[in-house]
């Protein structure tokens, strides 16, 4: 693995999508439509946490045009190859309102959701604000009793301001971030090459600072989750539950325990994946979206 190799896998991803721009802020978006699936099939936005971008869902995407859907997974500001200005909302709130004004400009008017990590949240925001316009809700790890959520080992650090800036620094010792992403993020079958990939779309032409807002920007408060549970109850729209059961971040025991009490789904869905299983189970995600979707037409 070479930095010259890890610059070519960026480009490759950046050529297949596109840029745009939502309240001001340019952002990039992956969108099956651009890579020459129907722009007329049923929406399904999917929406990334932290540390990601929409590079977690590279692999979903195609899956889900596989199966008669337009997947589209767009950066968020502060992440990946979206803009970071300094005097941007990076609050759960702001990014929500950032996230329906970008699904405003790419001219979703329906739209299935696929939630994952504190892209939980953000997007049951433009839940709560548009939720008729909500076709399905997909949730993968995420959080939504938020007032008593605590930062998992390798993220509680960012809160802290200072120790948050060393900590985010380590991550460019070699190995240092891929150890942490075998550890509780992917199985030993992402290439290795993929996973450097995180690292720039991470710093950015910032080096992290817009990050380190967004991870000091949690709203954790008994108004947000009762928002959120709000979102996920007695709704106009179906709600299923797909969880990486090795997740030791978001582990099944407490937060997709969680989930299933708030949402009443009988039946997660539950893969044998760690946080971010969009890495190691893309089909799997995208076939349970297509169930789901397709029962609604």
């Amino acid at each position: 693995m070479t930095t010259t190799e890890i610059a070519r896998l960026l480009e490759r991803y950046r050529s297949s999508g596109r840029t745009f721009s939502a309240d001001g802020i340019s952002s990039f978006a992956l969108d099956s439509a651009h890579q020459g699936g129907p722009r007329d099939a049923p929406a399904v936005l999917c929406v990334h946490g932290v540390p990601a971008s929409a590079y977690l869902y590279r692999k979903v995407i195609p899956e889900l045009a596989a199966r008669g859907l337009r997947g589209i997974a767009v950066d968020l500001p502060g992440l990946g190859f979206a803009g970071r200005p300094a005097d941007a909302d990076y609050s759960w709130s702001g990014l929500g309102r950032w996230l329906l004004s970008a699904i405003n400009a790419l001219q979703l008017d329906r739209f299935h959701l696929v939630l994952h990590d504190i892209g939980g949240p953000i997007g049951l925001e433009v839940a709560a604000a548009v939720p008729e316009r909500v076709a399905s809700l997909t949730l993968l790890n995420t959080i939504l009793e938020v007032s008593s959520f605590h930062r998992p080992w390798p993220m509680e650090p960012f809160a802290h301001r200072g120790v948050g800036e060393a900590w985010l620094a380590s991550m460019r010792v070699p190995g240092a971030f891929s150890s942490i992403m075998r550890l509780v993020g992917v199985s030993r079958r992402v290439p290795a090459a993929e996973l450097a990939c995180w690292l720039p779309l991470l710093f950015g032409d910032d080096g992290g600072r817009a990050f380190l807002k967004i991870m000091r920007g949690f709203e954790l408060t008994a108004a947000k989750e009762r928002r959120y549970l709000d979102s996920v109850r007695d709704t106009p729209y179906p709600v299923q539950i797909v969880w990486g059961a090795r997740d030791a971040m978001l582990p099944w025991r407490r937060y997709g325990v969680q989930a299933q009490r708030a949402t009443g789904v009988a039946e997660p869905i539950l893969l044998p994946a760690k946080h971010f299983l969009q890495e190691d189970y893309p089909g799997e995600i995208a076939e349970a979206v297509s169930r789901i979707a397709h029962e609604r037409r």
